[in-house]
């Protein structure tokens, strides 16, 4: 089973391309019980065809190192459980959840679009040298990672405590991410067009502050 990775920005879970949110984050935003919504949930008048599809049973350790069930709903899932809920906090907090899950479920889209990319991307690499070696493709990529978030991967990990040789690119930002796809995008074409590595530093680099110049206007 991959990994579930939690986002920074959005609070939320990414796992093969999907959101979830769990129970334990329920109960603390709408200042619940976590044992209430664990009821809560296995008393929901749902189909099992719809339960199997959007609640997963998980676990967490607990302070004391407590092996403790906790329950993994997507969106869909998230929903219909809130539905019961009532009161205007709760629907501040109905609202608030649905568009994180909204904003979160762009930010993966961008996500697999660097994923679908790739390929092209170290194509690119392979065609623009006779013996491509390792170090090609971890600069070029690490090139672009120290323009958008001023670092390269190995510091960015060390920085935000993410075990080594772990892809950031889920911990990321939506914007960030956005950033990486496009310059992603526009080296495929300087990797053919400009050999020079140093010239394409500086043509990605100035494209980039275009690229926030239009983000301010």
């Amino acid at each position: 089973m991959s990994k579930l990775i939690l986002n920074p920005e959005y609070g939320l879970y990414e796992r093969n391309g999907q959101a979830f949110c769990s129970s334990r984050q329920v109960a603390v935003e709408f200042e619940k019980e976590h044992y209430n919504v664990l009821r809560d949930i296995e008393n929901l008048d749902c189909s099992e065809e719809f339960r199997a599809l959007n609640f997963e049973v998980s676990s967490y350790r607990s302070e004391q190192n407590k092996k403790m069930p906790e329950i993994l709903m997507t969106k869909d899932g998230f929903t219909f459980l809130v539905m019961g809920y009532r009161g205007k906090k709760a629907a501040v907090f109905k609202e608030a959840y649905i568009r994180r899950f909204n904003e979160m479920e762009r930010f993966i889209q961008s996500l697999q679009a660097t994923k679908i990319e790739f390929p092209a991307f170290t194509d690119a690499i392979m065609a623009a040298h006779e013996e491509p070696k390792h170090y090609h493709f971890s600069n070029e990529i690490n090139m672009i990672y120290r323009i958008v978030l001023g670092v390269d991967a190995k510091k960015y990990r060390e920085q935000c405590g993410i075990p080594k040789g772990e892809v950031i690119k889920p911990y990321l930002s939506l914007e960030q991410i956005k950033a990486i796809e496009t310059l992603q995008r526009v080296d495929i074409g300087l990797i053919v067009a400009i050999t020079d590595y140093e010239q394409r530093k500086r043509t990605l680099m100035q494209y980039y502050e275009q690229m926030k110049l239009k983000r301010i206007a």
